[in-house]
């Protein structure tokens, strides 16, 4: 296997800190970067190098991929794994929050693919991995805006992977379903906040409890398994243009594909506990 210099973002907590501890266990050289540059202290023991960077900042990226091209020179694979989900109905999330979950989610993201592009067509070569989700291809209740940024994901990575081909650059998405993180508590969280006392407080709160009560259940995947995908999208020789993983990803997938639209939202509602109004 050979040894790489591996950017990855969002790695201060779940996924991306396991994975960069995971990376840098099987021999490359990993910058894990995030805001909270203290909570990734622990990883410098696995020769992780943690690097301060928020993804919403065009400073911070910039001052980051310096750090890293003045030691290294070179950027092998960038890993865009930051991003958060903020649930509410669409009439409840303010704009400002919506802005900042596409800064987070999409912007940062696609805005880090710009920087090291001129990099990675200097050398003719390079990989870039998308943490997208099943979010990105489906719709839960009361996930507008989150869905519009994974959908946006999804377009961005598919739009770029054609662009880059010729300079030897691959794109591939990670397309998680459930996963035991407290990614769904933490969305639970902000559903159960911005439907209060509104006209979406009554469906807000029963679905914000079936969401918690889901998080907290066994029958979701482990972080693992999307960290063994991104495993494998470093160090194949041909990687796969979608790692499609985790508890009902491919059943979402398909079932989202062949129902009518009217089935697919009367499913979701019920999954979550239909609302009488």
């Amino acid at each position: 296997m050979t040894k790489k210099i591996i950017l990855i973002t969002g790695a201060s907590s779940g996924i991306g800190y396991n994975t960069a501890m995971v990376l840098a266990t099987q021999g490359h050289k990993v910058y894990a970067a995030a805001r909270r540059v203290e909570k990734m202290e622990p990883l410098r023991q696995k020769g992780v190098i943690p690097i301060k960077m928020d993804v919403s900042s065009e400073d911070s990226i910039k001052n980051g991929l310096n750090i890293i091209m003045q030691t290294e020179k070179s950027i092998d694979v960038l890993i865009n794994n930051a991003g958060y989900g903020y649930f509410g109905a669409i009439e409840n999330v303010s704009m400002e929050e919506a802005r900042r979950q596409l800064d987070v989610n999409v912007f940062g993201l696609a805005r880090l693919c710009q920087l090291v592009l001129p990099i990675m067509r200097q050398q003719g070569s390079g990989r870039i991995i998308n943490t997208s989700s099943v979010a990105g291809k489906s719709v839960l209740y009361f996930g507008g805006w989150y869905h519009v940024s994974k959908y946006a994901v999804e377009a961005f990575s598919d739009a770029l992977r054609m662009e880059i081909k010729p300079f030897g650059i691959d794109v591939i998405l990670i397309e998680p379903g459930g996963i035991k993180t407290e990614w769904g508590i933490i969305a639970a969280q902000h559903l159960a906040e911005s439907s209060k006392n509104t006209a979406y407080q009554q469906q807000g709160l029963h679905v914000s409890d079936s969401l918690d009560k889901i998080y907290h259940m066994n029958i979701l995947s482990q972080p693992q398994v999307v960290t063994n995908a991104i495993s494998k999208a470093v160090n194949s020789k041909y990687p796969r243009t979608r790692y499609r993983i985790g508890f009902a990803a491919r059943t979402i997938l398909i079932s989202h594909h062949i129902l009518p639209a009217r089935w697919w939202d009367a499913l979701i509602r019920t999954l979550f506990g239909k609302i009488k109004i």
